[in-house]
């Protein structure tokens, strides 16, 4: 890994984004990628979207620039090709779910033609479980999910961003502890175009990234760590990806609990989302994503420490992400009909008074 093709790739990919960002905004007007305010959404009048296109095109010709030599980069070039051009139609024209699904179908399958799939998992006492047959199905289920994960939380201005970078910064300080050349430059000319567009993002966001733009962060994160973190031979292996992608992964989990506990269609939107769940208790909209941005971080952090640690220290690292779970889990209305034992308990101890939905509506 040479230092200088990691600032060179950072900064273009950086600069690019930051100044063709106004252009993708220009043309998502006159194209009609906008997004209109209704009842579930945050933003007042009318934004446009499509922002994600420019964070394609930096890491794009960052990418073109440096040439990261691997043997997946072509196929998953294409495969990110086709989930851009999907985001690209859901931003203007509002497609079909189930065609956004198969744009992610088809881009999982190219990635699996590649040879390129999750073989094996580490698990204590047991060892390496190669998964066989197996292999295709939980790498599909993975690419999909982690990609709609990350489509699911881009609710705030700058959350999807933020969080995408942190989870990626997260992979490529493991990437160079474990001298993964090809993760290393793809996860910087990544992280340069996100915080590019970031600039143009962050409350109060002059543009949206749009499906465009989060499809494509979510299935970037997805190949990137099956690139670096699947191929990691310690153990408990499997979950240092999960720990990476904590926030969007059990925000969706716990969306699709919800809604199916409340006989909800699993694919309906509702306002309950750890982003709204912070908005209602009081925090402001910088706030709640700032607060998501450190439980990013914080994941993170535990994920790098989890990936080099022993079985002892792995047992307390894992309670430690149980804990803050189960905090997100009382956020968003899943513990015991709504109750908040141990967030009751920081409020008694700190003596913060409780927010309640009518009382944040009537400020």
């Amino acid at each position: 890994m040479a230092i200088y093709l990691i600032v060179t790739a950072f900064v273009i990919s950086f600069f690019i984004t930051v100044s063709i960002t106004p252009l993708v905004k220009i043309l998502a007007i006159k194209v009609g990628a906008v997004d209109h305010p209704d009842q579930r959404k945050i933003h007042v009048g009318i934004q446009p979207r499509l922002g994600g296109l420019a964070i394609f095109i930096g890491a794009a010709i960052a990418l073109m620039v440096i040439q990261p030599n691997h043997e997946h980069i072509t196929e998953l070039v294409i495969g990110a090709v086709i989930i851009v051009i999907t985001g690209v139609l859901d931003d203007i024209y509002q497609i079909r779910p189930l065609y956004k699904l198969i744009g992610q179908l088809l881009a999982a399958i190219l990635v699996i033609s590649s040879g390129l799939i999750i073989e094996k998992i580490t698990l204590p006492f047991v060892g390496v479980v190669y998964l066989d047959n197996f292999s295709y199905i939980i790498t599909i289920i993975w690419i999909i999910g982690v990609t709609n994960a990350i489509n699911l939380i881009d609710g705030l201005d700058g959350l999807a961003a933020g969080v995408s970078s942190i989870a990626l910064t997260s992979i490529l300080v493991m990437a160079i502890l474990d001298y993964r050349a090809a993760v290393v430059y793809i996860c910087i000319v990544l992280i340069g175009s996100n915080l590019g567009f970031l600039i143009h993002n962050f409350y109060p966001a002059k543009i949206f990234m749009g499906d465009s733009g989060s499809l494509f962060l979510g299935y970037s994160i997805s190949v990137v760590s099956m690139l670096g973190l699947f191929k990691n031979v310690a153990l408990f292996s499997f979950i240092i990806p999960i720990i990476i992608l904590a926030i969007p992964i059990f925000d969706t989990a716990f969306a699709i609990l919800r809604r199916a506990r409340t006989g909800h269609g699993i694919m309906e939107p509702d306002k309950k989302h750890l982003h709204y769940q912070l908005l209602n208790a009081g925090l402001s909209h910088r706030g709640a994503v700032l607060v998501i941005y450190a439980f990013s971080a914080v994941f993170g952090l535990l994920a790098i420490l989890f990936s080099n640690s022993t079985f002892t220290s792995s047992i307390v690292i894992l309670t430690i992400i149980f804990f803050i779970v189960h905090l997100i889990a009382e956020l968003v209305g899943l513990v015991g009909n709504g109750q908040q034992p141990v967030l009751n308990l920081f409020r008694k101890v700190f003596k913060i008074k409780r927010v309640t939905n009518e009382s944040h509506q009537n400020k």
